[in-house]
């Protein structure tokens, strides 16, 4: 295992080397360096994104706008601290978290990324079903076949020919941006709730509030920045200029979060229109597209889903068997990687047969999905500020005073967020104890439904997030319970999972 790593930090220093136009001057040196941090933040602009950001607007109008102000801030500096440390080791997050933590933590760090992540996938279909049906295709027909094409562009490698055609699909989302301007909104309204904080204990507020971290600064968006600034060969003298890579996703990103919100505020909430089907988060696209908003707004949805479909199953397999020592690469075969493509298969075909269950909501599911990232997102964050702060990994490049502060800051803030979350939506009902009626916003009493159905707080929805949380644990408390091995065995913890 030694000489297998040594080979591979020589083949990384090799490709360091290699890395083109990283030393050229001026601002030549920042569009060579221009990619990890626009893809990853802007991937968080999928499904669960839009349907996530369009119900804030429309359930609570500008109200929310200043958490998306202290999200952009927090996720900055995960962004910052992730894109670091795969500059300075030149490895994955997974790779460190097994060096530096073991097999009984790794375990259990994978494990809350299968679960975010898995319930992601879902996400997608979700939005791809939710886009079809916009024209009145039934989604047993068309989640099938969008397995299918994700799984034969994935496993022939195809994907990254067709990676560019969802990404010019997802531009479409850029018209909200027109849409806030033509929905004529009270701009003084925006700028003194973009910056004065308002807070109600409502358990609609409260889980919006956490579906917004989750989809804004989702677990598997810090994998995928880490992997893809190793796999860019970007080095400690690098840095600098891919700091500006991270900040600049960042800030794009979240303008386009803001303007949905904005968009979705100024029609919807007017109108007192709750967003239970794609239609009506369609309708906020009505001041820029008329009677076209469905189809405008079923593109966009259609090709941030077929991206997410496709990059999710691939950056959670790659942190999996990367974190375990397995064989990984689309430029294997099945048959050389088998758990790899395992992996990715088993969670697209699982993704699709959830969304195939009859009646089952899909923006509730999008808005679900979220507010579990939320939750699970501070388990990652504790790993990547152990990780950071390690002077013997990082050297001079650990998290200064200052910076230190703003990242335990974001990481303690999020936390607490997840545990007030947890109380509302678990102890409370236990206890019979309801929240205060979400009054103007056009909510259900006692806040406990963000659209009249799916999402209570004391319905199905909540005893499936129950169990994911309680079969973490138990796998959690099954991986710590096994004898202790060295950090470099791979295999045989694994097999008592």
């Amino acid at each position: 295992m030694n000489e297998v790593q040594r080979g591979l930090d020589r083949l990384r220093g090799q490709a360091h080397k290699r890395l083109p136009g990283i030393h050229r001057p001026g601002w030549l040196k920042y569009l060579a360096m221009l990619g990890p941090g626009l893809i990853a933040a802007n991937a968080g602009n999928d499904a669960a994104g839009i349907a996530t950001y369009a119900t804030v607007g429309a359930r609570y109008g500008y109200s929310l706008l200043w958490m998306l102000v202290l999200i952009t801030v927090s996720m900055g500096v995960v962004q910052e601290m992730v894109a670091r440390l795969g500059a300075i080791t030149g490895k994955g997050l997974s790779d460190l978290i097994r060096e530096q933590f073991g097999v009984r933590w790794t375990a259990f760090a994978m494990l809350t990324i299968l679960v975010a992540n898995a319930g992601t996938v879902v996400a997608e279909f979700a939005g791809i079903a939710a886009a079809f049906e916009l024209f009145a295709f039934p989604r047993w027909l068309t989640v099938p076949l969008a397995a299918a094409a994700v799984l034969v562009l994935v496993i022939r490698g195809s994907y990254h020919r067709v990676e560019r055609v969802f990404l010019a699909l997802t531009t479409v989302f850029l018209s909200y941006v027109v849409a806030a301007f033509l929905a004529k909104p009270d701009w003084g309204e925006v700028v003194r709730q973009t910056f004065i904080p308002t807070w109600r204990w409502e358990s609609g507020f409260i889980f919006l509030f956490v579906a917004t971290v989750g989809t804004t600064i989702a677990p598997w968006m810090q994998f995928l920045l880490q992997s893809t600034v190793v796999d860019k060969g970007v080095t400690a003298a690098d840095y600098k200029v891919q700091r500006f890579d991270a900040i600049l996703g960042v800030i794009l990103s979240d303008t386009v979060s803001f303007f949905i919100i904005v968009a979705t505020a100024a029609t919807l909430f007017k109108e007192g229109i709750v967003i239970e089907t794609a239609e009506d988060a369609a309708r906020a696209l009505a001041p820029i597209a008329g009677q076209y908003a469905s189809l405008l707004f079923s593109i966009g949805l259609l090709g941030a889903s077929l991206i997410g479909a496709c990059v999710l199953p691939i950056t959670t397999a790659f942190s999996i068997t990367e974190a375990f020592g397995w064989e990984n690469g689309l430029d294997r075969t099945f048959g050389e990687a088998p758990i790899f493509y395992g992996l990715i298969t088993f969670l697209v075909v699982v993704a699709a047969l959830v969304v195939l269950i009859p009646g089952l909501p899909l923006i509730q599911l999008l808005l679900f999905t979220s507010a579990v990232n939320g939750t699970l997102l501070p388990i990652e964050l504790f790993f990547v500020m152990r990780l950071i702060n390690d002077r013997e990994l990082m050297g001079k490049y650990t998290n200064g005073r200052v910076f230190n502060v703003l990242a335990w800051g974001t990481t303690v803030l999020i936390s607490l967020l997840s545990v007030i979350f947890l109380v509302v939506t678990d102890v409370q009902p236990l206890v019979g104890i309801q929240l205060g009626k979400a009054g103007s916003t056009g909510g259900s009493p006692g806040g406990a439904s963000l659209s009249g159905r799916g999402l209570s707080s004391q319905g199905g929805s909540w005893r499936t997030f129950d169990w994911y949380r309680r079969m973490a644990w138990e796998m959690a408390r099954l991986a710590a319970s096994a004898d202790s091995q060295p950090s470099g065995v791979t295999l045989t913890p694994c097999k008592s999972l």
